[in-house]
């Protein structure tokens, strides 16, 4: 069952050649909208909710967010009015700067004029505000971080109905200002992935969406430096927005209402769950998908994230009044969430056992859930193999018991004699083959002892500490009256000594007994020719040339013996 990747993995994309198969994406995606195939990760769009995660989790950098920097420089040419919504956590990606030191960088930039989503964010928070006024006995989640909301779109569908019908301070604070101005464009530029797509879901009022790293990208590449610009304000409550419980420290509470702030996507989760199975009642839910909200996004400057430092610096920004905003038509502001969840295929316990089967889970005990392929359990993994998401191979107990048992047929069945040394020169492992050779009954007798035991030690002495490894030579192994070619490899980087030692003593005693006949041979020939020289100077007359050819024959076979 092979899985189509759909459109919304456009907005994260995969470097392909980066990928190493460690499975870290998978590990750390919430939703498991991660497939692997053809030794790359591959993103599901259909079910990505664009928390970043695989993102940030990368070591090797293989995924990258989709640029839209291009788009931004497009519409600036385009001569219409270009107004930035700056997400209030620039300032704690952009330390020791003031919304003045924005404006003057991104005035440089091209754009027109710089206001703060937080204007947005008081929009929203009002909004919630006169809703709970209204219905004090519903639970309310709030609806301002888009992967909360696509979350609960497609894993979640029955929390629907708990979520605030209100649009986003994103989408609040760009339909606000092309109602001020009409003929403007706006963008967005803050801490998130997911904000690309809901402006392009929600067409028609934010034009483009740039992160905090694409903009510093932007900045360095026109060579456009932050200054710390002084200003004095004293509205700007909504601020506190980008920090867990921040959406909560804006709102005027009331009493009779609990109020609770929930921060990462695995304890939205959990108090998604609670809200559904009716455990929570009279409560307004902040759910933040990033832990520690907006400013642990993902298109946050990831080499310079202090999140205690960060929360000082959006405290210290926050001021205790709210902006003062035209009344809004409330209408304008609703948002009717409709489910997006997909049909999961029903897989039986018995596929799922089957899969276990093939890589040797045949028994409950053998289901280690050691999460080395990325899914939590064994059973988990088993279904994405079903899926189409896995294969076999991803399991790493299974390949190295597999590598393992390999390697030990091979080790246990060869003729040669193997004996693998730590850098102690203290012996870690023997096959039955050495043990042979060497006289034991069996590894437990020399194993984790000296090797100066049972041979010499000079060949691995001079492997490890001259980096001299010896091959294949011929050794005479007096305690044991066995003739061996060893060899002896020092591997530096598993840090262990090997030595092969192939038996030949057959072959050089062999060659020990055609040598001794071939020595009694030439001592007869010598005999020969010598009564040979004998007769020749007594009957020289008569033989003189025969006698001469007789000679030479024998001597030439003499010389032959000794070649041999």
């Amino acid at each position: 069952m092979r899985r189509e990747r759909k459109e919304m993995a456009d907005y994260l994309k995969l470097k392909t050649s980066n990928c190493k198969n460690c499975y870290k994406c998978i590990r750390n995606c919430p939703v498991k909208s991660i497939a692997f195939s053809q030794d790359q990760a591959n993103i599901l769009g259909d079910e990505c909710i664009l928390c970043g995660q695989c993102f940030v989790a990368c070591p090797q950098n293989a995924k990258e967010i989709r640029k839209d920097i291009g788009k931004a420089k497009e519409l600036i040419e385009s001569g219409a009015p270009i107004y930035v919504s700056l997400a209030p956590s620039f300032v704690a990606n952009y330390h020791k700067v003031t919304l003045a030191s924005m404006r003057r960088a991104l005035t440089s930039l091209g754009f027109s004029e710089v206001e703060e989503t937080a204007i947005g964010a008081t929009i929203v928070k009002k909004e919630y505000e006169r809703m709970l006024e209204q219905d004090i006995d519903k639970v309310m989640i709030s609806s301002c971080c888009h992967t909360v909301n696509l979350l609960i779109q497609k894993y979640y569908p029955l929390a629907i109905p708990y979520l605030a019908p209100v649009i986003t301070p994103m989408e609040a604070h760009c339909r606000d200002i092309k109602r001020r101005h009409p003929e403007s464009k706006t963008i967005f530029i803050g801490p998130c992935i997911s904000k690309k797509e809901e402006g392009e879901r929600y067409k028609g009022y934010v034009d483009c969406v740039l992160t905090f790293e694409e903009l510093t990208l932007w900045l360095n590449e026109e060579d456009i430096h932050l200054e710390y610009i002084e200003e004095e304000q004293d509205e700007g409550r909504a601020r506190f927005f980008p920090v867990a419980g921040g959406i909560l420290k804006t709102m005027d509470q009331r009493e009779e209402y609990a109020y609770l702030a929930v921060d990462g996507i695995k304890n939205c989760t959990r108090a998604i769950e609670d809200i559904i199975d009716g455990k929570i009642t009279k409560c307004f839910v902040e759910m933040s998908a990033c832990n520690g909200s907006c400013i642990g996004g993902p298109g946050m400057d990831r080499e310079d994230s202090l999140p205690i430092r960060d929360y000082i610096a959006i405290k210290s920004y926050a001021k205790k009044k709210d902006f003062n905003i035209e009344v809004q038509d409330t209408n304008r502001l609703r948002r009717s969430f409709a489910s997006c969840s997909r049909q999961r295929v029903a897989i039986s316990n018995l596929a799922i056992e089957e899969v276990l089967n093939k890589i040797g889970k045949t028994r409950p005990e053998h289901e280690l859930n050691c999460g080395s392929c990325g899914y939590n359990t064994c059973r988990d993994k088993a279904r994405a193999v079903l899926e189409g998401k896995a294969n076999l191979a991803m399991c790493l107990p299974y390949l190295k018991e597999k590598a393992e048992s390999f390697s030990d047929i091979i080790i246990k069945n060869t003729p040669n004699a193997i004996i693998v040394l730590n850098e102690s020169f203290e012996v870690q492992q023997i096959n039955g083959a050495a043990l042979e050779l060497l006289k034991l009954k069996n590894e437990q007798d020399i194993l984790g002892d000296q090797v100066v035991r049972i041979l010499d030690p000079t060949p691995f002495f001079e492997a490890y500490q001259k980096g001299q490894n010896t091959f294949e030579k011929l050794a005479y192994l007096a305690d044991y009256g066995r003739y061996v070619e060893q060899t002896v490899i020092y591997d530096k980087s598993n840090r262990v000594l090997i030595s092969l030692m192939k038996d030949v003593t057959e072959e050089v005693r062999q060659r020990e007994n055609k040598e001794a006949l071939s020595r009694r041979t030439i001592e007869i020939t010598d005999k020969v020719i010598e009564k040979q020289m004998r007769a020749v100077q007594e009957i020289a007359s008569l033989l003189g040339e025969t006698t001469a050819e007789t000679k030479i024959a024998l001597v030439n076979l003499k010389e032959l013996l000794n070649n041999e």
